[in-house]
């Protein structure tokens, strides 16, 4: 594989493009290695809904698109974005017991940290912001047979 990979797409801040979003992730992933049936894989979608639901519902119509990139440097790191033209910055919400929403980030922090990641923001030259993950890639090996043997 090359040292280092990279895709991105922009989508209308709709929620339809969370959808999307999620589907262009995994797909270019998929092409890059990683099962689609794996618990990453799962995670992954996750993270990237909660990224992408989080930049349709609270750039306030600010920011008519949001793109998503990838990175996926030496094997060995995968970087996921979603960037808007929203200067905000995204807040912790108090978690009141009834509150509904507000705990995207929350979910975001937990599940990349559980895969030892790490959550970064950073404003974009633009005044927008890029919210991003940091993962280690980590693709399974492929299956090993009754025999001892990897299967092709």
């Amino acid at each position: 594989m090359a040292d280092h990979l990279e895709a991105s797409v922009t989508l209308p801040s709709d929620p339809a493009s969370v959808s999307a979003a999620r589907t262009y992730v995994v797909g270019t992933l998929v092409e890059w290695g990683l099962p689609a049936d794996t618990e990453v894989a799962d995670t992954i979608r996750l993270i990237v809904s909660e990224l992408a639901t989080n930049a349709v519902q609270h750039t306030f119509g600010q920011s008519p698109t949001f793109t998503v990139g990838i990175e996926l440097d030496r094997d060995e790191q995968l970087r996921i974005g979603v960037t808007d033209s929203h200067p905000r910055f995204p807040k912790r919400l108090p978690a009141a017991v009834q509150q509904d929403n507000g705990r995207g980030m929350v979910i975001i922090r937990w599940l990349t940290a559980e895969c030892g990641g790490r959550l970064r923001i950073r404003p974009t030259r633009e005044g927008g912001k890029t919210v991003s993950i940091e993962l280690p890639w980590t693709v399974p090996a492929e299956p090993v047979t009754a025999a001892g043997q990897q299967e092709p």
